[in-house]
């Protein structure tokens, strides 16, 4: 299996160039040169499988066995999965009136992100170790990327990890969470400035390529191809539980509601659906909206600022994956999928083509919901289900709340992204109390430490100079 641009202007790689490249050269993506469709009797096979055996099953097809022996991977990905809480790693929790959840957030942080970096930090510390090399990390965070990054590689010495957060724009328990590690390998940034704001001196330090080569620089955001693969199990766990028999011809169709921030759990859907998967796909976003108007309208681009929601992960407004489903959806046009990414780089707006425009929104559904809906949704979902709520799974579920479904045949799922308790403040405004597990009431008496980044400041040259002084200090302990 070989990875391609969504740009076009570059050589394929493999899945090794693929995890450690993030970004491709020519500023574009990086997607499977082809994606399988999957016959009925491989997916009657896969319906009894675990969530571990479906992405050991995935990642044997998209991971050429030459990179990663077949056994080496089921241990690899074994390892990355011994610390989740659940059992079943995921697990699907059904309600009343037709509402099932499935749960992402029972590892390490409470964040589905635990479920694709734990295998990322596996498949790290597979390639560095035999190449004896070492990374630096790069990346920008709305509220759970970066602890769950973290978690996968603190104190591993190959590898030293550079978060960038917005101060005051997560939960306390998110931030708690990444400023609390202080091993040494992990170096923390408290910004002055919002998800998309961030994300400007990290494209700037790839973007210098002789920079880039010399301190070996890699992101963990799901620009990075290794974390939409493991995320695709998702959707396949999700439809073996939630149909009755995939026996039938045709198979019967789930639709799966999924919180959408930078459109990693989205892309992922779309990928599982290209494989043959009989999925329709819902995206819902906060008021933080551009996914939900690029897919209805075609109209993809930037508000005038940010807008701070209970939603807090999903507060972004440059979703870096749409141009991944642009890809997909466009039947893998590079050069139109480069021409519309520059243009909205330059002017932060462009007008989709009408025939991707009408292709998305006849293939995906969405709907932008309201922190007083969020709030709602909670309040109701814990009224009839006694069942909690994070801000972000409540935008999934407050869309099957509004939208009933008239179709008895079709199941649906809701996307649990992260666990109610992260988020204590959004269970407040909906009148209700919240048990804290120990472990996290415990980070706000623990040491923390963090640098800041205010504005006015080069955040790209503050950045340049940390990963200078680190790569020193390194080196003179292996003198």
């Amino acid at each position: 299996m070989k990875y391609i641009s969504t740009r076009g202007g570059t050589e394929s790689v493999d899945f090794e160039g693929a995890l450690f490249s993030g970004y491709a050269r020519d500023g574009g993506l990086l997607m499977p040169q082809q994606i399988p469709l999957l016959d009925d009797i491989t997916l009657q096979k896969w319906s009894t499988f675990s969530y571990v055996e479906l992405v050991k099953e995935l990642c044997s097809i998209f991971i050429s066995p030459e990179l990663i022996p077949k056994s080496e991977l089921s241990d690899l990905l074994d390892r990355a999965f011994s610390r989740f809480r659940h059992k079943d790693v995921v697990h699907l929790s059904r309600l009343k009136n037709g509402l099932n959840v499935l749960e992402l957030w029972h590892g390490a942080t409470y964040a589905f992100k635990d479920l694709s970096l734990s295998c990322v930090g596996q498949f790290l510390q597979y390639f560095l170790k035999k190449k004896k090399q070492h990374v630096t990390i790069l990346v920008g965070t709305s509220g759970d990327t970066g602890s769950s990054a973290i978690e996968s590689v603190r104190g591993q010495h190959n590898m030293d990890i550079f978060v960038l957060l917005p101060h005051g724009l997560c939960s306390q328990v998110q931030e708690l969470q990444m400023t609390t590690v202080i091993e040494d390998n992990v170096h923390v940034f408290l910004t002055e400035g919002n998800s998309d704001e961030i994300d400007e001196p990290i494209k700037e330090l790839f973007a210098d390529k002789d920079f880039s080569k010399k301190h070996n620089l890699m992101s963990l955001n799901s620009i990075n191809w290794s974390r939409i693969l493991v995320q695709i199990a998702h959707f396949f766990y999700a439809y073996f539980r939630c149909v009755s028999s995939v026996d039938a011809t045709p198979l019967p169709t789930v639709e799966i509601i999924i919180p959408t921030g930078g459109g990693g759990n989205l892309t992922a859907g779309c990928i599982a659906q290209k494989m043959g998967l009989p999925i329709q796909l819902v995206a819902v976003v906060n008021a933080n909206d551009i996914v939900h108007r690029a897919i209805q309208r075609g109209d993809f681009s930037v508000s005038s600022s940010v807008r701070p929601t209970l939603a807090s992960a999903m507060d972004i407004q440059e979703p870096y994956n749409l141009e991944r489903i642009f890809w997909l959806f466009s039947g893998s046009d590079s050069n139109m999928v480069k021409s519309l990414m520059e243009q909205f780089n330059t002017n932060k707006r462009v007008k989709l083509p009408p025939a991707l425009q009408k292709k998305l929104s006849e293939d995906l559904k969405s709907c932008s919901v309201s922190d007083e809906e969020i709030v709602q949704t909670i309040r109701r979902c814990w009224e009839e289900n006694q069942y909690l709520l994070c801000p972000h799974t409540a935008v999934a579920v407050c869309y099957h709340y509004k939208n009933p479904n008239c179709y008895p045949s079709v199941s649906r799922c809701c996307l649990a992204p992260a666990s109610p308790a992260k988020f204590e403040a959004a269970v407040h405004k909906a009148d209700l109390t919240l048990d804290v597990s120990s472990d996290l009431s415990m980070l706000k008496s623990m040491e923390t430490r963090s640098r800041s980044l205010r504005r006015g400041e080069e955040w790209a040259k503050v950045l340049r100079h940390q990963i200078e002084a680190v790569a020193k200090q390194r080196a003179k302990h292996l003198q």
